[in-house]
């Protein structure tokens, strides 16, 4: 995993920061969660770096980006943030929320499944009691769009992408803190699974409804 130096919405980027009187700095809470975060350690076909955080969704974030790599085809990517409040929030029904963007191509014949935006949706939900993480207030979406080529195009076949997006609340543990590097390694499980490798050994896939991985495929392609 890259270090995650990146900067905080807040626009503070120093790890020793603590609590001010003003509420500046970076909660300490927050800070570990982070820091947790940076130290993960984490499957070799996922290349994370840090990113620029969303400014309004919460008084704090921290957000990386991933992609599942195979030689020089990425086969799947996304994007996952770290949100923090102090005051608490009434839908998170807690004081931190993670939000995710995951997205694949997908080959025509698993693109017909009716059944596959429930499958992709259980493998989230899995990849985390996979783990055995505890959360609360999952919600989210998973569409499924199909592009067809024309003109200069054309040589192109038709392409369907997967997109799941979706945010859920980890329960926070000693101090306040949640296990953000376990939430981290479960939504990196759940990367390679929609990229269609195996799941990580140790890691069973009886948590999310026995469904296997998609077959591996080619990466998104570039336009």
């Amino acid at each position: 995993m890259a270090a995650a130096q990146g900067h905080f919405s807040d626009h503070s980027n120093s790890a020793d920061e603590t609590d001010s009187a003003e509420g500046s700095a970076v909660p300490r809470v927050f800070r570990q969660a982070v820091d947790a975060l940076r130290a993960a350690r984490l499957r070799p076909e996922v290349e994370v770096d840090p990113t620029r955080p969303p400014q309004r969704l919460a008084p704090h974030a921290y957000a990386l980006e991933a992609a599942v790599v195979e030689g020089e085809d990425d086969l799947a990517d996304g994007r996952l943030v770290l949100l923090h409040d102090p005051a608490g929030h009434e839908a998170w029904k807690g004081t931190f929320r993670l939000v995710t963007l995951v997205r694949a191509e997908l080959e025509p014949e698993m693109a017909a499944d009716p059944l596959l935006p429930e499958v992709c949706w259980s493998w989230l939900t899995g990849s985390l009691e996979a783990r055995g993480l505890s959360y609360g207030e999952a919600s989210g979406t998973v569409t499924r769009a199909g592009s067809h080529y024309f003109g200069g195009l054309s040589e192109r076949l038709p392409a369907t992408q997967i997109e799941i997006r979706a945010s859920w609340t980890p329960r926070e543990g000693r101090g306040g803190v949640p296990d953000s590097a376990a939430h981290l390694a479960a939504w990196c499980d759940l990367l390679c699974q929609v990229a269609g490798l195996p799941p990580a050994p140790g890691i069973g896939t009886e948590g999310a409804t026995g469904v296997v991985s998609l077959p591996q495929r080619r990466g998104p392609q570039q336009p």
